[in-house]
């Protein structure tokens, strides 16, 4: 019985071994574990300014609603919506026959005035008394002033435009009769055109004492040509709604005679990044060690496969800028591939490839 456990032994160990051997033998053919798929990102430290979008209206010099200041029927009125009216051209006129007849009438009353004082003045001494000589000076200054209110309200029943205008809109019909201060036609200074845009509180902050460095343009749907735009002025209150502030900016040169005030638009605000603005990195592709160290994961491709390699531990020192992104103050140099997203789960050395986002 000893004797046949004795011969058993080395059957055994051997059997262990056997196992043991057959399984490195598989480990040793296995293939390599499949390279982990990596976002990466080409470092381009090129763009040193920001563009933003935003939408605007495009809004005359000064828009004004002319209206007469005396009432009466309108017997002339021109001027016809979307046409042109120099300065100093009529725009709409009343009957001036009642003005007319006013005028004369003050006239007239002024004429009697003037005698009856003089009648009063050579009785001097005599049967006029120095009161009625005071009171007839007065009636006589009262008719001066009718006069001239007479002329005023007879100039009044004409309107002329006050600048270079377009014909936005008329407010009432020829042969209307308007009363004083009831407007009659909308115009429009077109000497300059300008936009308004609404800016975040935030980037109106931000862009305070930097409008030098700032390229204004606008562009309409029709064409991709930008239009230079100068600033001219802004609200000094933000809007109820949003926390905006209403910006006014002009074209310098005419955008062309089919852009009216009306017309939307839209405003490209180029604004360079500023100081301390290096290469601008996502926070996904920082890692850290244990004494908060930063670092980026480093993609170096093989020979065989430029979307296949390893990815190096590179530390780098970072700025926050003051909109809340990361920028790189020390790293690796422009055109340089590291890994943008995940880098923390990648170890130094790991084969990685380029992820497509096809089938991954």
């Amino acid at each position: 019985m000893i004797r046949r456990a004795l011969l058993a032994l080395p059957l055994l160990v051997f059997v262990p071994l056997a196992t043991a051997a057959q399984e490195n033998g598989e480990a040793a053919n296995a293939p390599p574990p499949a390279p982990r798929p990596a976002k990466l990102m080409t470092l381009d430290a090129g763009r040193t300014t920001v563009e933003r979008q935003f939408f605007g209206r495009v809004r005359a010099r000064e828009t004004v609603d002319l209206a007469f200041q005396v009432g009466g029927q309108i017997v002339e009125f021109p001027a016809s919506e979307g046409t042109s009216i120099a300065a100093g051209g009529l725009v709409a006129q009343l009957d001036l026959e009642p003005f007319e007849r006013q005028l004369e009438e003050a006239r007239v009353q002024l004429d009697k005035a003037e005698r009856d004082l003089e009648r009063l003045e050579r009785l001097s001494g005599n049967a006029a008394s120095e009161v009625q000589i005071q009171d007839a000076r007065t009636q006589r200054d009262l008719a001066r002033i009718a006069v001239a209110d007479a002329e005023d309200r007879l100039e009044d029943a004409t309107l002329n435009a006050p600048f270079d205008a377009l014909v936005a809109r008329r407010e009432v019909a020829n042969f209307s009769t308007v009363s004083a201060g009831q407007p009659v036609v909308r115009l429009h200074d077109m000497s300059e055109k300008q936009v308004a845009i609404d800016v975040p509180e935030v980037l109106f902050r931000r862009a305070a004492g930097a409008e030098d460095q700032i390229k204004l343009s606008a562009t309409f749907p029709e064409s991709d040509t930008r239009h230079p735009l100068v600033f001219r002025e802004f609200e000094a209150e933000t809007a109820d709604v949003g926390q905006t502030y209403r910006l006014t900016l002009a074209f310098t040169e005419d955008p062309g005679e089919r852009v009216l005030p009306g017309s939307s638009t839209t405003v490209n605000v180029v604004t360079p990044l500023g100081s301390g603005s290096g290469i601008v990195i996502p926070e996904t592709a920082l890692v850290f060690d244990a004494d908060r160290d930063p670092a980026v994961m480093v993609f170096e491709p093989s020979e065989e496969d430029p979307d296949r390699g390893t990815v190096r531990r590179t530390p780098v020192t970072i700025d926050m800028r003051p909109d809340g992104r990361i920028s790189l103050a020390e790293g690796p140099e422009t055109g340089t591939e590291i890994v943008a997203t995940g880098a923390s789960q990648l170890e130094d050395g790991q084969t990685v490839r380029r992820f497509t986002g096809i089938g991954e």
